[in-house]
């Protein structure tokens, strides 16, 4: 049985390369998916460049109207939007482990009910501190009466690991603090329809408002490009390890010592 193992070979003036079949193939195979990955994140990043840019010219636009009727989240996303109702307190929400300028606290979520249904949607009043004693929530009232929003329809944050303890309950039985705004669940113990967004308050609405920094509208471009950038540095570095690793300095020639 013939025991000579199969190798790539080249030489190039006083340098031999010389690697075994496995690892070439491993290479040569690999290689074409880290590469194709990269380019998938680049095709990526063009199409959330573009959403940004759509979105943006949709923040400059004129306020669209929200009636009481329940939304596609697509045609309302990252648009600025008027609404006409009441804050409903009872059912007020503060999202816990908010942090502003490294200080712990709440963003304060207030069921606003659209005039003229049943129609509910989450305002975000904006973020005030939790104080020392997290067992004392603070009192934030809302305006009484018929208000006039204006907002920045948004997606609900993201859910993500509970911190802390479990949300809290007040005497009513209604859940007052929450570790993750899932809208799904809120509108199921609210016993009413609740739009897909939650609207972040426009900083120049004074009644009403807490401190409002909305962080600027990132679709994501930037991320994408990072990860691309990570996969074509993979792909050059594999193709330098296996270049480094099987290349030496010719040795007589480099006479074929597997015969």
């Amino acid at each position: 049985m013939n025991g000579r193992v199969r190798r790539v070979k080249l030489r190039l003036g006083s340098l031999c390369f010389s690697a075994g079949l496995l690892p070439t193939l491993a290479t040569f195979l690999l290689l074409p998916v880290l590469i194709g990955l990269g380019f998938w994140q680049l095709e990526r990043a063009e199409m959330k460049h573009a959403l940004q840019l759509n979105y943006e010219h949709q923040l400059n636009g004129p306020p669209l109207r929200m009636y009481s009727v329940l939304e596609d989240v697509k045609s309302i996303i990252y648009r600025r939007v008027r609404a006409r109702g009441r804050y409903e307190v009872e059912h007020q929400i503060l999202h816990d482990n908010r942090v502003h300028q490294r200080q712990a606290g709440y963003h304060v979520l207030t069921p606003f009910r659209i005039e003229g249904g049943s129609v509910r949607v989450l305002v975000n009043r904006g973020w005030v501190p939790s104080g020392r004693d997290r067992r004392e929530v603070p009192s934030l009232p809302a305006p009484d009466g018929v208000q006039e929003i204006t907002a920045i329809a948004a997606p609900p944050p993201a859910i993500g690991m509970r911190l802390g303890t479990a949300d809290r309950q007040t005497g009513s039985g209604w859940t007052l603090l929450w570790q993750n705004i899932d809208l799904d669940r809120i509108a199921a113990q609210m016993k009413q329809p609740l739009q897909p967004v939650v609207l972040l308050l426009d900083p120049e609405v004074r009644d009403g408002g807490y401190t409002r920094t909305w962080p600027p509208l990132d679709a994501g471009a930037a991320t994408s490009q990072s990860y691309a950038f990570q996969w074509f540095s993979m792909a050059i570095a594999l193709t330098a390890i296996y270049i480094l690793v099987n290349t030496r300095r010719c040795e007589d020639d480099d006479a074929d010592q597997t015969r």
